[in-house]
């Protein structure tokens, strides 16, 4: 379940020449690794945990967005509003207990931003995914560090969901088509204020793509995804009601070690939040330590982080405030001890959604 940009979207007209999403769809890699211009909206998401041979920790956050305009073939024009494209980009410096955030904000002009397929390129400006296959590679440069990254899928994609869609309401449509790669083995280099260091670890990637907006009974939502030391993996989302409770539409994905996924519905986990944190720009509060229950595979895991401060505040009318940061995970699998990493995003804490200014 991805992301914050559906609070966007409610404010955003769904135009009728897009599709949206319903069950059926035949993918097709590595081609829907990429654009589908056919629907509104689409986005990539990659997070992961990295860390040098000194012993220092980083999280980081690099997105994609793309969100229609016009689907008008008449113009053809370079300048033409056709697509906006966003990314933000976020580096938590677990050690240092430093966060890091930059946004971005383009139309496609004339190769400002875009998605090419044939070159099998995602950019906005010096921000970029290559490849998006087995073997990838990340780069971003901002004034305060640099990503370097270089990426292997250890296993195949995930189509998250139900007969080839992820729900998020009762209604046609209200759904996406969502793919992640759940285990991708990372290398690279990271520079944070002229230091350079090499890092490896593990990364996640998210892309999902749909038209039909979210019902706006939904307040925000809490998402997770875990890599555990097992090599499993888990993707859980939790939409919440504005009266209160959760959507029977919430839903998640376990990944076994040979990578093949099970749907999970909302009655097949628990996410409970612990001890919460209170922003000193926003002034809100967000859950930093939930309780994860699996009761069918006897999971039951504790979530927490070594740096409460990873809230990305809005610097534009299009952005929305959220928490997105690195998750440590200890607990049990059938008795046995078990660890493992992961990133947390939670929305529609600092402000409600019919609040956000656009």
């Amino acid at each position: 379940m991805k992301r914050w940009l559906w609070i966007l979207l409610l404010a955003c007209p769904a135009f009728p020449q897009y599709r949206i999403a319903t069950p059926g769809y035949q993918y097709q890699f590595p081609r829907d690794f990429f654009n589908h211009p056919q629907f509104q909206t689409e986005w990539w998401y990659y997070t992961g945990n990295l860390r040098a041979p000194n012993g220092h920790r980083f999280g980081f956050e690099l997105t994609f967005f793309r969100l229609g305009a016009s689907h008008d073939p008449q113009q053809d024009s370079s300048w033409a509003v056709r697509n906006v494209y966003m990314s933000h980009c976020a580096l938590s410096d677990l050690t240092g207990h430093r966060f890091f955030y930059r946004e971005r904000l383009n139309r496609a002009g004339p190769g400002f931003a875009g998605i090419d397929f044939e070159r099998r390129l995602i950019w906005n400006g010096n921000w970029n995914v290559r490849g998006l296959t087995e073997d990838q590679r990340l780069q971003a440069v901002t004034d305060a560090f640099t990503l370097d990254l270089r990426l292997t899928s250890l296993k195949p994609p995930v189509i998250n969901g139900q007969n080839g869609i992820s729900r998020k309401g009762p209604q046609r449509g209200e759904a996406s088509y969502y793919i992640s790669l759940t285990r991708l083995q990372t290398t690279g280099k990271i520079t944070l204020e002229g230091t350079a260091y090499q890092v490896s670890g593990s990364a996640w990637m998210d892309h999902e793509f749909f038209t039909q907006q979210l019902d706006p009974s939904i307040t925000g939502w809490d998402w997770l995804c875990l890599q555990l030391a097992n090599h499993t993996e888990f993707m859980f989302y939790r939409l919440r009601l504005k009266q209160g409770g959760i959507s029977p539409y919430s839903s998640g994905t376990y990944v076994a070690p040979d990578g093949h996924s099970r749907f999970l519905n909302s009655r097949d986990f628990s996410l409970i939040p612990g001890k919460t944190w209170t922003s000193p720009r926003t002034h809100a509060r967000y859950p930093v330590q939930w309780r994860i229950d699996v009761p069918s595979l006897q999971l039951h895991l504790s979530a927490s982080t070594t740096l409460d401060s990873q809230e990305l505040v809005s610097r534009n009318a299009l952005s929305p405030t959220y928490w997105e940061g690195a998750i440590d995970l200890n607990g049990k699998e059938a008795g046995k001890p078990l660890k493992g990493v992961g990133y947390l995003e939670m929305t529609g804490y600092a402000e409600p959604l019919e609040k956000v200014n656009y």
